[in-house]
């Protein structure tokens, strides 16, 4: 029971943080990450939330998951949705607490965007080190990479460049201009990855959590 809660503790840690990263790129307004962009447009053009949306986009990929994966799928991973739950609810919330954040100028924008890039690595590192679940976004990915047998990291690239793509198509159909999409989209795409990979390799807290995970399993 100690080795479970220690585990999961982590991993639901790492999800929170991933929510604060995610409402700080999008609060310094040069376009939220890619795995957002799809419910945060659509919140600018109908009454629910960005976490509102995020809750439905994730609740679609694990019945993806389950359709793509049928007899494959390792039914444990429907805990994603108790986990969609508690991000959805605390992006909603880490937006609220930062709703008097208005960065106003160029430097102040880009310095919350590398901020929220950076804490939401972190979050990424310690949400995957304890190695118990996938979150939806991931789950889906990883899903379409075993059954069209393609590299995760590939099919990773094209899953946030296709999201992207529709977000940018049903803003130019809602507004006739790009809205909530720009080069903050682009600049996190790029770098949260080469984050991530620079805490799991230098972080002595990333490499704490998974050596206690082994020796707890």
């Amino acid at each position: 029971m100690k080795s479970w809660c220690y585990r999961y503790g982590c991993f639901l840690f790492g999800v929170i943080l991933n929510s604060f990263g995610i409402a700080l790129i999008t609060k310094a307004s040069l376009g939220t990450s890619p795995i957002s962009s799809l419910p945060y447009v659509l919140s600018f053009e109908f009454p629910i939330t960005l976490g509102g949306f995020t809750f439905i986009m994730n609740t679609l990929f694990v019945l993806g998951q389950i359709l793509l994966l049928r007899r494959n799928f390792q039914w444990i991973q429907l805990l994603q949705m108790g986990v969609n739950v508690v991000f959805s609810s605390c992006i909603d919330v880490s937006m609220n607490l930062i709703s008097w954040f208005q960065p106003a100028v160029w430097w102040e924008q880009l310095l919350a965007l590398l901020l929220g890039c950076t804490i939401l690595a972190l979050g990424i590192s310690i949400e995957v080190a304890p190695n118990v679940l996938v979150v939806p976004g991931e789950g889906i990915v990883k899903a379409i990479s075993t059954v069209i047998h393609k590299r995760f990291g590939s099919v990773k690239i094209a899953f946030d460049v296709t999201l992207v793509g529709i977000a940018t198509a049903l803003s130019f159909l809602f507004f006739s201009q790009l809205k909530g999409l720009g080069v903050g989209t682009i600049i996190s795409a790029l770098i949260v990855g080469k984050i991530v990979n620079l805490f799991n390799r230098h972080l002595p807290l990333i490499s704490r959590i998974s050596g206690l995970c082994r020796q707890e399993a």
